[in-house]
């Protein structure tokens, strides 16, 4: 039997998850899910497969607007993404990226920033790269009552000044990488991305951190895991990173329908009278 009207309207609206819920399931070791999305209709499915977090990541240049890096990505970008994956979705803690330099020139222009991703994109936190370079920028935008997550290890970017996509944290690097996560949690982050460190390198800072950590590319220690949902669904057919698992092969279906499609309108069975 349907429900009615009077049951429907008592139904107990869906809430988001929040910081708080990050602290608990670290302190319970609950890992954390986490997908990048840029539009409303991939966050709807995310949010029904039960994904905790949406990171609306600036990879968004690369994955759907055709450039070779993050870099060209702009605020404006970063704000009509973050509203439509808002918009499309119920119970995930949505994060939006701030691009490059909305936060490097000065502390005002990344609070004036950080204010339009959360105004006017809705987000409910935002992530920046760097750690001890970005600790006060941090610490200012936290006192100004905005959750932030870190990010450390590679940065997408710095990924010039790096000369490439390449691990970091080897060898006597590794005491950087976890001076910078230490220097995020102590700005007052509610968590922070590690990527592209070697495993056990990620297991240490995890352990040595109050705040949960989020891996990419980092192996399995880490407090929770976020991906690239294009990736992880095998959207595009010329590009798989290593530290990505393709759980469906979403590039071959899509072209199939499409060329079905095709062959059909061109053929006269579709439409049908």
């Amino acid at each position: 039997m349907s429900a009615s009207p009077a049951s429907e309207s008592n139904a107990t609206p869906a809430r988001r998850n929040t910081v708080r819920d990050f602290a608990r399931m670290k302190s319970v070791g609950q890992p954390i899910t986490m997908v990048t999305a840029y539009d409303a209709a991939m966050a709807k499915l995310a949010d029904h497969a039960g994904i905790d977090s949406i990171l609306v990541g600036d990879s968004y240049g690369n994955v759907s607007l055709g450039y070779d890096s993050t870099i060209p990505v702009t605020l404006d970008d970063m704000v009509r993404a973050t509203a439509a994956v808002v918009r499309g979705s119920t119970r995930p803690f949505v994060i939006a990226d701030m691009p490059f330099m909305t936060y490097q020139t000065s502390r005002r222009d990344a609070l004036h920033n950080a204010a339009r991703l959360m105004q006017e994109g809705r987000a409910q936190a935002v992530k920046l790269e760097g750690g001890m370079r970005s600790q006060e920028t941090i610490a200012a935008i936290v006192e100004a009552d905005i959750p932030v997550m870190g990010h450390v290890g590679f940065t997408p970017q710095s990924l010039h000044a790096f000369g490439g996509y390449r691990v970091q944290g080897k060898g006597a690097d590794q005491k950087r990488v976890i001076q910078d996560a230490k220097a995020v949690e102590e700005a007052g982050a509610f968590s922070v991305v590690l990527e592209l460190v070697p495993s056990e390198l990620s297991e240490i800072v995890t352990y040595e951190l109050d705040i949960p950590t989020i891996g990419i590319g980092a192996g399995p220690h880490c407090s929770g895991q976020v991906q690239v949902l294009h990736d992880i669904l095998g959207i595009d057919p010329d590009f798989a990173p290593k530290h990505a698992k393709q759980y469906a092969n979403l590039a071959e279906t899509v072209t199939e329908a499409l060329g079905r499609y095709a062959s059909e309108v061109r053929g006269g069975q579709f439409p049908e009278d």
